[in-house]
């Protein structure tokens, strides 16, 4: 990578993103970040105040416009920002399919114009639904069932659209289970991670749906950006991965090992 190489991350002030950012700025690109701070949250970057090689925009993609000059000399951008959680999207399902397609199409806009060396899309192992197919290859079948799973595989056939009608380079990355530090702690519906960990700083039970045998595929927040990264760096275009740690575990061992 030469010094100097720009990239766009949008979302960086989440969970995922602002990891993203760390990787980036720690192998010397200038970031240049966007959230709009309803799901990030301004101290997962504030250790990169003062420093020149980022810079922050509040800024929502649903109002992104397409000449937009964050972009401007972008070589990657990676697409984080986006509306998560399962039981919301049943009660809002609008604000989901605008944030995560539209606001993914104006994304996409924007990065094409720039002439984006290549985007890389945080789609959602959602896609596949109750998997039958364990462990989970990325020809398992699509069985989009809320409307999160339906706006992210939307706004994922979005970017490979973009790639075959404008050439946009793209790629996108299947996310399952991440955890780690920034993890968001707020909301009743958030992953399992996160609602465990609020319930351990509240001091509260955890909450435990069925006999907790159940299993779920982990995968370490900062494994997820250098994922990312590598979806960037290749030469190959046009492809879905998906990213998990292969190792899954019950959601009885995750209670004690966070210790409930």
């Amino acid at each position: 990578m030469s010094k100097g190489a720009v990239a766009v991350v949008t979302g960086a002030a989440g969970f995922i993103g602002s990891h993203m950012v760390d990787l980036l700025i720690d192998r010397g690109y200038e970031v240049r970040g966007i959230d709009n701070f309803v799901g990030g949250r301004p101290e997962n970057l504030a250790h990169h105040q003062g420093n020149e090689a980022f810079s922050f925009a509040e800024s929502d993609v649903r109002t992104l416009a397409a000449d937009s000059p964050i972009f401007d000399g972008a070589q990657w951008v990676f697409h984080f920002a986006g509306k998560g959680d399962i039981v919301p999207s049943i009660e809002q399902p609008t604000d989901y399919m605008d944030t995560n397609v539209m606001g993914t199409v104006r994304v996409l806009e924007a990065a094409r114009r720039a002439g984006a060396q290549k985007l890389v899309y945080a789609a959602s192992s959602s896609c596949y639904g109750l998997a039958t197919e364990l462990p989970t290859t990325e020809a398992a079948p699509i069985d989009t069932q809320y409307p999160y799973a339906l706006s992210k595989y939307q706004g994922e056939q979005a970017v490979f659209h973009w790639g075959q009608v404008y050439g946009l380079p793209v790629n996108t990355v299947r996310i399952f289970n991440a955890y780690g530090t920034r993890s968001r702690t707020t909301g009743a519906y958030g992953a399992v991670f996160g609602v465990f960990l609020a319930q351990k700083l509240a001091g509260k039970p955890f909450t435990v749906v069925g006999d907790g045998t159940q299993t779920r595929d982990f995968i370490y927040v900062t494994d997820v950006a250098r994922a990312f990264l590598a979806a960037a760096e290749t030469d190959q275009v046009n492809e879905w991965y998906n990213i998990g740690g292969g190792n899954p575990q019950s959601v009885n061992r995750l209670v004690e090992l966070i210790g409930g």
